[in-house]
């Protein structure tokens, strides 16, 4: 009997994965009674969930019985943003929609339609990079979409220094003998790596928070440094100051395994720890103390998740940090180096899956957080349908006020595939109920670890609720398309994402993962992923990457400043560099409107310095107003020492209709960064007033 559904009569337990935009990539087991799902847990089998599962998906199946839960396509009845629509059928919804896309195209061309995608799912087959509906929209000529909210600016720094946002295995941090959490706070978001941090720890590793925010995971930690938002490349770069003042790199590993040492040595002369401080607004003293730290310390690892990368030198900061085991060694070694994320260590063939090939010829690309400015700009040619799936643009994307003016558009057929209504369902013309995790067949993994998993259904959708695939292949019928790839079943789409016939892929079946529940990849044992070279041009880890600049980048590394925190006229008017990370209770705003989540999250919270709310005349506790000219948001005040001095620090996932209308989006800005064009959330300024100030700006 498969072990994905093996009888405890009279129940069945059934494997699957967590879908969510989150590291982890945990696998669950579903328990169902009578055909009803009526426990979730953690796989205690599974080598990186080991049983557990977080606050936010514990509360899944009772989410997935909410009363707000979208059980049958819908037609707007109201105006754009009122949320008022009727019930219609399958069959008439896709009569219309098939009518308005042929429309569209024949008048406009395929690149006025936008399929906009989330990461909602991380589904190979139901979510990620829009597979469920990406060979529909290549057939159709639509324009190309750039998913750049989540990790592109990293991902393209990473890119020039070792060749893929992909590095170390998180559970070799258990073999670390120093850990650098920069700017992430696994306690909240991806708290299974904690285990690993522990495992360190108990080995006598020293555990260094690097953080504006002293988080949950900061105040675990043996030491918290709290730089200004946006200069941790400035940060890193004096740390190597004064491990190369110290005479600690390791001159036989740059010399057999790195590019342009000398030039980036030249460029780290110009960082001394004074320098730094004055840019970071960490002391000098603690500058110098880590950075003999790391010269003695091997190995050493760099947590660094996506938070760090958004501001506008984000994607060098990243490139920088990863040249930090490239001067000491300790990319060769277990448990040293950067962990970002592992995705590109998943071999599937993505190609396969995505069939670009189907496009008859190039089409542009639009940027994901870019889309208030697309809506409202004319174009050529102009947005005339917008596909929403796995997203929530009105909730998680930059400067609100510009998206919800850009779905209002009368002229725009916006179609949005989701489970609730979220503040983006509010602009649908037409809404079709997508089905949740337990209930269809996908493909996951995690970005924080290396294992595949196979989700299996455990129970019948309900209402009329259909998987994304199978929505997308009933359109496609409707449309009359006959390309025999729209119709492949999500079994042949698993099969052709598993057939890559990379090494690591070796044993990674569908029969396995349908029998096992998840795979491990066949990586080296142990796995140091660029011990027998860099996937660079060179093949070394390049200080200086001439792909860079043919690219128009600096070839060396460094620091690139953020934007609007260092703009002294921003800083007169927005004196507080406001920082917006992820909620404990939310994932970006996924379970935004679960009644028992909301409660515990309390709301809009906004944290200041005590001396920043004195200086205000604020107190802790009070309703206050969080704006600038972009807009604003209402907000409890929590005055803290845990916030550094010149930051306000909120949290994101909040739904703007059930937090006042508005979240913390409504005061950040469209702006991208250097590397990857990626958004620039935590490059914003902020002033914060009494909750009865006026006017915005």
């Amino acid at each position: 009997m498969s072990l994905s559904q093996e009888k405890t009569s009279p129940e069945l337990k059934v494997l699957g994965a967590c879908p969510l935009d989150c590291p982890d990539g945990c696998s669950w087991v579903v328990t169902v009674r009578d055909g009803r799902a009526v426990r979730l847990r953690g796989n205690p089998d599974h080598p990186y969930t080991r049983g557990a599962l977080c606050t936010k998906v514990s509360r899944w199946l009772e989410r997935a019985g909410q009363d707000d839960r979208l059980l049958y396509p819908l037609r707007r009845v109201g105006r754009k943003g009122e949320g008022r629509f009727e019930r219609i059928s399958w069959d008439e919804a896709l009569d219309e929609i098939a009518a308005r896309l042929e429309g569209v195209v024949a008048e406009h061309g395929g690149e006025a339609v936008w399929p906009y995608w989330g990461t909602g799912t991380l589904g190979y087959l139901q979510g990620l990079e829009g597979l469920p509906g990406r060979r529909l929209f290549n057939v159709l000529g639509a324009s190309d979409h750039h998913a750049n909210i989540c990790s592109s600016a990293g991902s393209a720094g990473l890119k020039y220094t070792v060749g893929s946002p992909a590095g170390l295995d998180p559970e070799d941090l258990a073999h670390a003998g120093l850990i650098l959490l920069w700017g992430t706070n696994p306690l909240t978001s991806g708290h299974h790596v904690w285990k690993f941090v522990q495992a360190a720890r108990r080995n006598g590793a020293h555990v260094v928070a690097i953080d504006p925010v002293r988080t949950r995971s900061a105040q675990q930690a043996d030491e918290h440094l709290a730089p200004l938002p946006g200069t941790d490349a400035a940060l890193a770069m004096g740390l190597l100051n004064v491990i190369v003042g110290l005479g600690a790199q390791d001159e036989e590993y740059l010399a057999a395994h790195t590019l342009g040492w000398e030039g980036f040595r030249e460029r780290i002369a110009g960082f001394p720890p004074e320098a730094v401080a004055s840019i970071t607004g960490v002391p000098a003293e603690r500058i110098v103390a880590l950075g003999e730290r790391i010269a003695r310390t091997r190995p050493t690892a760099i947590r660094a998740t996506q938070g760090l990368q958004r501001h506008a030198g984000g994607g060098t900061a990243l490139r920088t940090l990863a040249c930090v085991p490239g001067v000491t060694g300790d990319w060769a070694l277990r448990g040293g180096g950067l962990s970002f994320s592992t995705s590109a260590h998943m071999k599937l063939d993505r190609a396969a899956l995505y069939r670009d090939d189907l496009r008859r010829r190039p089409v542009r690309t639009l940027t994901m957080s870019r889309i208030g400015d697309t809506l409202l700009e004319a174009g050529d040619p102009p947005v005339k349908a917008l596909f929403v799936i796995a997203a929530n643009p009105v909730g998680s994307s930059p400067d609100q006020e510009r998206i919800r003016r850009g779905l209002a558009r009368e002229d725009l057929f916006t179609v949005v595939l989701e489970q609730f209504p979220t503040d983006t369902v509010d602009y649908a013309d037409i809404v079709l109920p997508a089905t949740m995790q337990h209930e269809h067949f996908d493909l996951n993994d995690g970005y924080g670890h290396l294992y595949l998993a196979c989700n299996q259904p455990a129970v019948a959708p309900p209402g009329e609720c259909l998987p994304s695939t199978e929505t997308f292949r009933r359109l496609a019928r409707r449309m009359g398309l006959t390309e025999p790839a729209l119709f492949d079943s999500d079994e042949e789409l698993a099969e052709q994402a598993l057939s890559s016939g990379h090494p690591w892929m070796a044993g990674v079946t569908l029969d396995r993962l349908r029998k096992e529940g998840f795979v491990r990849l066949s990586v080296p044992d142990p796995f140091v992923p660029y011990a027998e070279g860099f996937p660079t041009p060179s093949g070394r880890l390049e200080f200086r990457s001439e792909r860079a600049a043919r690219e128009g980048h600096d070839p060396l590394p460094g620091y690139v400043p953020p934007a609007e925190v260092v703009d002294p006229g921003r800083a007169e008017r927005y004196p507080l560099a406001l920082v917006s990370a992820a909620s404990h209770h939310f994932l970006n705003t996924v379970f935004g409107n679960n009644p028992e989540l909301r409660r515990r999250s309390g709301g809009p919270v906004v944290r200041l310095h005590p001396d920043d709310a004195a200086a205000r005349g604020l107190a802790d506790g009070q309703r206050v107003r969080v704006h600038n000219d972009r807009g604003a948001f209402e907000a409890v005040l929590e005055v803290s020492d845990a916030v550094r001095p010149g930051v306000a620090a909120s949290a994101k996932g909040l739904w703007a209709k059930l937090s006042g209308g508005a979240n913390v989006n409504a005061v950040t800005g469209g702006d991208l960064t250097d590397l990857g064009d990626g958004p620039v959330f935590h490059d914003t300024r902020v002033e914060v007033g009494d909750g009865g100030a006026a006017a915005v700006g």
